[in-house]
């Protein structure tokens, strides 16, 4: 989509509005061009898209995507046509329009769009195929320590309910090879093991895994592979096809910045008839992913507005955020790599992280680095600490500019001085 025409599409928005019979004001959109080239003014002009607070300086955009205002007001113009419609809607196009949802993300992921649905979050897709896998007695699972703390509690359920076998691995912070993952996870196989858990990108480092590496392992074991891409979609380039896993999951109001309550499952098609739904579904065929796809009356307007997020993506370029992603956190991490007191947490090869990773003062529980960060510095982030990481987790964003992070440098050599 031309940058022009998808400013134009956005802000059709304000002449549709005698439609509907409320106008809620969620902010102007900027109608000034994109620049075309990549620079500094691109971004520049991405960030006026963004409603900030001018009291902190966000570092913590990991937890969910601030919604930049041309998708933002998209949203509330579905929220006001399907207020508008009613039942009339619900009962007419909501399942056809969730389905085109759905396939505009199977595009963007790679996958068919009989192989993927749109959920509510990365934990209700993962936890929907740990809880309907057909578990037996005695089968072993296997996920590392630093893997998402609900997956991990559903898992511990199933040992409770049909008496399965979890076996941890932990993630080393600073791999000296792919070959050291891999072989970390293939010696917990056993003729027992059904199930490999595994991060895309780590959640609390931004650690990157050699996903298709350990997939081509686990499924010579005859062993299947479930991938948490919770920070994945619209962060880096996602290519199902490539990574060859049998499910994936992942949170679009996250990097894909569309609104809270949106996420999506992969299942690859033979898997499909295997998994119980989490929900029934009226969709007899097992054959059919649309089966694992009931949820009841939910926000069917987030649905619509997961068009308007890829919409802005394709606007900006997949490959050209990834760039922006990790220029931004080797940015700050790099210039504190060296300086005493300071622990950076996610590995320095460039390809094993993109804009998420983590810092820690040997002189400071983490806890007390968030909060003093907050209070003196009005950085906002989040503290980690737990296993081998030990810091705050650094989640800038296309908003996020050099300065910012120039005073977040300076606080953290700051506080490193520090007895």
């Amino acid at each position: 989509m031309k940058k022009r025409q998808f400013l134009r599409h956005l802000g059709n928005a304000a002449i549709a509005a005698p439609l509907f019979p409320i106008t809620l004001d969620t902010g102007s959109i900027d109608e000034t061009p994109y620049p075309d080239k990549n620079s500094e003014e691109f971004w520049e002009r991405i960030r006026k898209d963004y409603k900030l607070k001018p009291e902190y300086i966000n570092l913590e955009s990991g937890y969910y995507n601030i919604v930049p205002t041309p998708i933002l007001n998209k949203y509330m113009e579905h929220v006001q046509h399907v207020n508008y419609e009613g039942s009339y809607y619900m009962r007419t196009v909501q399942w056809e329009n969730k389905k085109k949802a759905a396939a505009r993300v199977a595009e963007l992921v790679n996958c068919s769009e009989t192989e993927l649905i749109i959920t509510r979050n990365t934990t209700e897709s993962l936890d929907m195929i740990i809880g309907g896998y057909p578990w037996e007695k005695g089968d072993e699972v296997i996920f590392a320590v630093q893997d998402y703390g609900a997956m991990q509690v559903h898992f511990e359920q199933m040992v409770e309910r049909y008496g399965i076998v979890c076996k941890k691995v932990s993630l080393p912070n600073h791999p000296e090879s792919d070959e050291e993952i891999i072989s970390l996870y293939e010696s917990q196989i056993t003729p027992k093991t059904k199930l490999l858990m595994i991060c895309h990108m780590v959640n609390v480092t931004g650690q990157i895994l050699p996903v298709r590496k350990i997939c081509d392992m686990a499924h010579s074991h005859g062993v299947e592979v479930m991938v948490d891409g919770a920070h994945c979609v619209g962060h880096i380039k996602v290519d199902l096809a490539e990574l060859d896993c049998d499910y994936y999951g992942c949170s679009l109001h996250k990097w894909l910045c569309a609104p809270l309550g949106a996420g999506m499952l992969y299942v690859a098609k033979k898997n499909i008839p295997t998994i119980w739904p989490l929900l029934a579904e009226h969709e007899n065929d097992k054959t059919k992913i649309r089966r694992l796809n009931h949820t009841g009356t939910h926000p069917v307007h987030t649905d619509l507005t997961i068009n308007d997020a890829v919409d802005y993506l394709e606007m900006i370029g997949m490959e050209r955020k990834e760039n922006r992603m990790r220029y931004l956190q080797r940015y700050w991490s790099d210039q504190l790599r060296d300086v005493e007191n300071v622990v950076i947490n996610t590995p320095i090869e460039p390809h094993r992280s993109c804009g998420i990773a983590n810092v820690g003062l040997k002189n400071l529980k983490p806890s007390e680095m968030a909060k003093t960060l907050l209070d003196e510095f009005n950085v906002w982030t989040v503290a980690i600490d737990f296993e081998n990481v030990h810091g705050c987790r650094i989640t800038p964003n296309v908003f996020t500019t050099t300065e910012e992070l120039d005073q977040f440098v300076d606080a953290i050599k700051t506080m490193a001085k520090r007895a």
